[in-house]
């Protein structure tokens, strides 16, 4: 499929990090009710044997204040590599990272304060897989 990075190098090469605006925080909701609610503000969402997780705006839960790293780069579904080059560059870095993995992006989760470090380690880790 055109335009689809296929191979580790080509989704590292071209992930394009970009950090977007906004804190998030991780919950879960056990009561549909509270779901229903919820559910509209939710940039993403996982259902789980004990509640509905919710990726929500920070302000409107209480957790640990996350900002959204976007890949841009448009990769395969059944790639291989991309998340675990991403998550071991940032963790050798003692970085946590959430990865979320949609249709057309993979997304990284990291602790708001850890940010712009991040955003660095993935432009290198682009970097290399260019070289």
């Amino acid at each position: 499929m055109p335009g689809i990075a296929h191979t580790a190098a080509e989704m590292i090469g071209g992930m394009s990090p970009e950090l977007k605006p906004g804190l998030w925080v991780f919950v879960t909701v056990p009561q549909r009710a509270d779901a229903e609610r919820l559910l509209p503000r939710a940039l993403a969402s996982f259902a789980e044997a004990e509640g509905l997780s919710l990726i929500l705006p920070a302000d409107m839960a209480e957790g640990q204040p996350m900002r959204l790293i976007t890949l841009n780069v448009h990769s395969a579904l059944d790639g291989v590599g991309l998340t675990a080059a991403v998550a071991g560059a940032l963790a050798a870095e003692e970085i946590p990272c959430n990865m979320v993995a949609a249709f057309h992006h993979d997304h990284v989760f990291v602790p708001a304060a850890m940010a712009e470090a991040a955003l660095g380690i993935l432009h290198r880790l682009q970097d290399q897989a260019r070289a």
